[in-house]
């Protein structure tokens, strides 16, 4: 693994957090690395929820059955794409920009020290509706996922996927 790449091969979801509380200045550079990811004809279709609140944690859990580690970290973000905003309406291009916003998000949690993991909530239906309520949002915000942020208890060990027999090269 290069190790200029390090900030991309210690990125692992993190599902167990200190109490430690995350500072405002913390989730407004992860905000802002978001929000730097690449948009289809620059739209940028993204939209949020942000909570430190129990209550919500715990409520984002009860509609996102594989959120556990959402009732232990000390905030969340609910990742949202507008779909009225999204390249030609098209729900292929919220979905790729919302995309690279998480990942530019999970990057920065990573590179600020600390830990974060994605929850899917888009495509299931009864995920995406139960959110859409709970936040308030109109039919417009689809919820794409969640994700839990903290104090990582530990750090994962740093690794790659790689495989060189999934790629095809010069055809």
């Amino acid at each position: 693994m290069n190790e200029k790449l390090d900030f991309i091969f210690s990125r692992r979801s993190v599902r167990h957090f200190t109490r430690q509380p995350i500072s405002d200045a913390q989730i407004e550079a992860i905000l802002q690395a978001g929000m730097s990811a690449p948009s289809a004809r620059a739209k940028d279709p993204w939209r949020f929820a942000v909570t430190r609140r129990a209550e919500d944690l715990k409520a984002m859990r009860s509609i996102a059955p594989n959120g556990s580690m959402l009732t232990g970290a000390a905030a969340a973000f609910l990742v949202c794409g507008d779909i009225t905003q999204a390249h030609e309406n098209q729900e292929s291009y919220m979905l790729q920009d919302v995309s690279a916003c998480i990942e530019n998000m999970l990057l920065s949690i990573n590179g600020l020290g600390l830990g974060g993991c994605w929850i899917g909530i888009h495509p299931r239906p009864r995920r995406v509706e139960g959110m859409r309520d709970y936040f308030n949002f109109p039919d417009s915000i689809v919820p794409i996922a969640a994700i839990a942020l903290g104090h990582p208890e530990k750090r994962p060990e740093k690794r790659t996927r790689f495989r060189a027999e999934y790629i095809l090269v010069d055809r």
